[in-house]
């Protein structure tokens, strides 16, 4: 059975070329077979995300109509909250049983030191992942680094509710999707409910293991490498025991490359026939917002 490799980045950021190499063999083989990783020693400080999950909380706990007054407006900034059941990540399906807040580069109105701090290590975060990328695709090390350094990306922090009524036929609290972007950071408590599909369709679940840093790939990555890095499909089910009675928190840093970064396949990968046209990053965003919000 396939399962979420956990991989030290000290080896990578502190460690010679013998064992940088090897931490670089083992992410290639990670985001190849699937998609998806745990990381240790990340460098972001567990106080620090302590900090965010305890604001993030206090932003939930407030009432609807305070809530509603940050509410995402637009995908051109795609900052802001976002309500319960009004994002549907499987088109098919009910909205996702879910709550958010997203906020961007500039920040968002009355926001808290902690999360600006947290945003700036993600970002240091996912420059280290990205060069690994790099090299275990056999390019220039700043190659994706330098293609994403306008820092579009967003932070997103997540409350999925406890559960007070039956839910729709197909409901659950995250809907079966890929994410969008390069890559996506994922910081969750221990509730559960994250599943990951193998690429034999099998699901497993993304168990909270304490002093990691979930780590996957997405949509542009999978089109710039043409499938050698799989952007895999997950999901967040609703629990069948107590726990559907708790709340469930999450917080997940979507890196994204620059908007006018034309996605095409990269050289390194083109050992079969490229599967994709080339796209602009900016462009491959809009698209997959603008079919992801319902009506509010």
């Amino acid at each position: 059975m396939v399962s979420i490799p956990i991989i030290d980045l000290t080896a990578f950021t502190n460690g010679n070329a013998t064992t940088r190499q090897a931490v670089v063999k083992q992410i290639y083989q990670a985001c190849h077979e699937i998609g998806f990783m745990y990381l240790q020693n990340s460098g972001i400080s567990k106080d620090l995300i302590e900090q965010v999950f305890s604001y993030s909380k206090s932003f939930f706990n407030l009432p609807l109509e305070v809530k509603q007054k940050q509410a995402w407006s637009d995908e051109f900034s795609n900052t802001g909250y976002v309500a319960i059941e009004r994002e549907r990540l499987n088109p098919n399906k009910p909205g996702d049983l879910k709550e958010a807040f997203n906020v961007g580069k500039q920040g968002a109105v009355n926001i808290d030191a902690c999360i600006v701090g947290f945003y700036d290590s993600c970002t240091e975060l996912a420059n280290t992942v990205l060069q690994t990328f790099a090299l275990a695709l056999e390019l220039p090390k700043d190659f994706f680094t330098t293609r994403h350094n306008q820092h579009n990306h967003t932070l997103r922090s997540l409350h999925y509710p406890p559960l007070q009524a039956q839910p729709k036929l197909g409901q659950v609290r995250a809907g079966e999707h890929s994410d969008y972007g390069s890559i996506t950071l994922l910081f969750q408590d221990d509730i559960g409910g994250l599943e990951v599909q193998t690429t034999s369709g099998e699901w497993i679940e993304a168990v909270a293991i304490p002093d990691t840093v979930i780590v996957n790939t997405g949509d542009l990555m999978q089109r710039w490498t043409n499938h050698v890095f799989c952007s895999t499909k997950h999901r967040v089910m609703i629990p069948s025991d107590e726990r559907v009675k708790q709340s469930r928190y999450s917080v997940a840093f979507f890196c994204h490359p620059n908007d006018d970064v034309e996605i095409a396949c990269l050289e390194s990968c083109q050992k079969q026939h490229p599967i994709y046209p080339p796209i602009l990053a900016g462009e491959y965003l809009l698209q997959r917002l603008q079919a992801t919000y319902t009506n509010s």
